[in-house]
């Protein structure tokens, strides 16, 4: 037997524990956080990130007891990677009783802004505003809700908030079911750049969706738009599918915040590998942009079919094409 066949079967062993060891260590990415909160085990969802002096403020939601009265988690870091929750941000409001979740977050002024769902009301859920000095105490909007969509298009629901800055408007993107409450879609409405967001400073911009599920791996929804600006264009990092059906991530792009473009048909962000911790979902998107120019993605995922919930988040890389993910996450996606 020649020193070449003698090698073969340890060749074979080590590229076996080599591939078991490298799925295995994307189990638990460098940033893997849950929180137990109420309901006493893991369950962390829709994150949305802001920096706020040298410290970072994570925003996500959380069930009560029982799955009932949900609220929104303030956790804060150092380095993007280790969180601890610091606040909560309860529901109050004889409308937000039954709960209140998905936050949208940005800085105006020095000012916290959030923006953020009733949730449990079906077809009456709608956008919320609150404004804060520390981003941990929050004062809510006197004329909340401040949004809900009109037209034989929508079912009157809004959910997802999401608000940013381009041009000379504030947007606002929602997500709304039709008429039978099925398709989950996209709709936008904007105010000025000098508005207090009152439920009187919006206008729905279009009688129709902006987007809606075509692709086959979006089935029946497009929900949770997270937007950032690069250069002339405005990018929608968007959640496709209803929960772990797999919800994955796709990426459209727009130059006037109305008309979108995606920029393929296949996800951007895809559920991890079987035995991974995303195996059922990469889910409801949460872009950042850090201070020093780079790009962080943050996302839900679990592999039990929503019986926890984790959040993590990867690297976005720029082209001039648009958004990529390292060689290191697309591997294993």
């Amino acid at each position: 037997m020649t020193k070449k066949q003698l090698l073969m079967p340890y060749l074979f062993l080590y590229i076996i524990f080599f591939v078991i060891g490298n799925v295995y260590s994307q189990e638990k990415p460098d940033m893997y956080f849950t929180d137990f909160g109420d309901l006493g085990k893991p369950y962390a969802k829709d994150p949305q990130v802001i920096k706020i002096k040298d410290s970072y403020f994570m925003y996500y939601s959380l069930p009560g007891k029982d799955m009932k009265a949900w609220y929104i988690g303030i956790a804060t870091s150092k380095d993007l990677k280790s969180w601890r929750r610091v606040a909560d941000l309860r529901p109050s409001a004889d409308y937000e009783s039954k709960g209140i979740c998905a936050p949208s977050v940005l800085v105006i002024s020095g000012k916290v802004h959030i923006f953020y769902q009733t949730y449990g009301n079906n077809l009456n859920d709608a956008i919320c505003h609150a404004v804060s000095d520390d981003g941990i105490t929050f004062i809510r909007n006197t004329t909340n809700p401040i949004f809900k969509p009109t037209g034989d298009w929508t079912c009157g629901r809004a959910i997802d908030a999401e608000v940013i800055k381009f041009k000379d408007k504030f947007f606002l993107y929602f997500a709304t079911r039709d008429k039978n409450y099925v398709i989950q879609q996209q709709g936008v409405a904007y105010t000025s750049l000098n508005s207090d967001f009152s439920r009187s400073s919006w206008t729905q911009a279009l009688n129709e969706p902006i987007l809606k599920p075509s692709l086959s791996w979006e089935k029946q929804c497009i929900e949770a738009a997270s937007c950032i600006r690069r250069g002339k264009y405005l990018y929608m990092f968007y959640a496709g599918g209803y929960n772990n059906e797999p919800q994955q991530i796709g990426v459209a792009r727009s130059k006037d915040g109305i008309k979108w473009i995606r920029l393929s048909k296949d996800p951007f962000l895809k559920n991890g590998l079987k035995g991974t911790w995303n195996e059922s979902e990469s889910g409801h998107p949460g872009i950042f942009e850090d201070t020093d120019g780079k790009t962080y993605l943050f996302y839900q995922g679990n592999n039990d079919l929503g019986k926890s919930w984790y959040i993590s988040k990867v690297e976005v890389l720029w082209t001039k094409k648009g958004p990529k993910l390292s060689e290191a996450v697309t591997s294993i996606n």
